[in-house]
């Protein structure tokens, strides 16, 4: 590769889509051309890109050959489909669906935590873990480093953007409405979103945990390197337009105070610890995560039921580091060599 590549965004007009040429630009990534691929529906559209715009291309007709990084927002069917042929054609995939992120030769990697898994790329695929998954291993890794997690057990408060753009847009209909006294009348989601909390993220498992909670169990284990970790998750959304917030339980073979981690958290690399209860500071999506690029780490405290426990509350906007920055960054180490 050159010190100047094509990258292609495949996805440009959904949310992640969109942020990631918003950081393409910001973050000044060392880019020939940045080409913007939807749907057809979508073709001869603008998206916006610094303070340029760029012509949306159909994704069916447009030719890979020549594209050095290709970063995949437009869900599993559409990477299934194209991601091999971008791969084929001689592009690194970055892929943000579900579609390989368990496959055993395709690294699952968060910047932060696992940047040597990019050392082997064999079928020119990467993937990025669910937004979940990605905050709460970039908090976990340095006190696992130093302590050796052996069971998580997290309640996630997903926001609506995780669910995209008409979710976006239900929410804020229901809660105009209901301030109006009117029906919230749900499409989107089973039942009102507005001032309610959802306990079911995706399709059920026959365990009787969602598949966006089993996520959870497996690409934390995949990420960490380690399978003998235990993870309990349930997964809720919340009536909350940008930034996941996880309540997260921990117990280690190793005792760790609350001073010991706090102290480690604050030399993680993506990490912002706000934890000063005594001063009314702890992260919460609007305040601190929604538009921001760091996982902020607050309530940070020895677990008063398990001598060796320890309990964090981690909040990160699931749109930026949950998708679209960790993609990116996975770009900059591979054009740098840095992986």
């Amino acid at each position: 590769m050159s010190n100047r590549f094509r990258v292609a965004v495949v996805g440009a007009t959904g949310a992640v889509g969109e942020t990631m040429l918003s950081i393409l630009a910001e973050r000044r990534f060392p880019a020939s051309e940045v080409i913007a691929l939807a749907s057809e529906r979508s073709a001869g559209s603008r998206v916006d890109f610094g303070n340029d715009t760029l012509a949306v291309q159909d994704l069916a007709g447009f030719d890979p050959a020549g594209v050095d990084f290709a970063l995949f927002s437009a869900g599993g069917d559409i990477s299934r489909e194209y991601a091999p042929k971008f791969a084929a054609a001689g592009a690194i995939v970055i892929d943000n669906s579900s579609a390989f992120r368990m496959e055993p030769d395709v690294p699952l990697v968060v910047a932060e935590v696992n940047p040597e898994a990019l050392a082997r790329i064999p079928r020119g695929i990467v993937a990025n873990p669910n937004c979940s998954t990605m905050q709460m291993v970039v908090a976990l890794k340095p006190i696992h480093d130093a302590a050796g997690i052996t069971r998580i057990n997290v309640a996630t408060y997903q926001s609506v953007s995780g669910a995209g753009r008409s979710a976006l847009e239900e929410l804020g209909r229901q809660s105009a409405a209901l301030l109006r006294f009117e029906d919230p009348n749900p499409s989107r989601f089973p039942v009102q979103i507005a001032y309610n909390l959802i306990p079911q993220i995706d399709a059920f498992a026959d365990n009787g945990y969602t598949k966006e909670e089993l996520k959870l169990v497996f690409e934390t284990r995949k990420i960490l390197g380690d399978d003998s970790i235990q993870v309990n998750p349930t997964a809720v959304r919340v009536p909350v337009f940008y930034g996941h917030s996880e309540a997260v339980h921990l117990e280690t073979r190793d005792k760790i105070t609350a001073a010991e981690a706090r102290a480690l958290l604050a030399k993680a690399p993506g990490v912002v610890v706000v934890d000063d209860p005594a001063k009314g500071e702890w992260p919460t999506p609007v305040t601190h995560a929604s538009g921001n690029d760091p996982v902020y780490v607050g309530r940070i405290r020895e677990d008063i039921s398990h001598p060796r426990g320890l309990s964090l509350w981690i909040v990160a906007d699931n749109i930026r580091k949950g998708a679209a920055l960790n993609a990116v960054q996975i770009a900059e180490l591979l054009a740098t060599g840095g992986r």
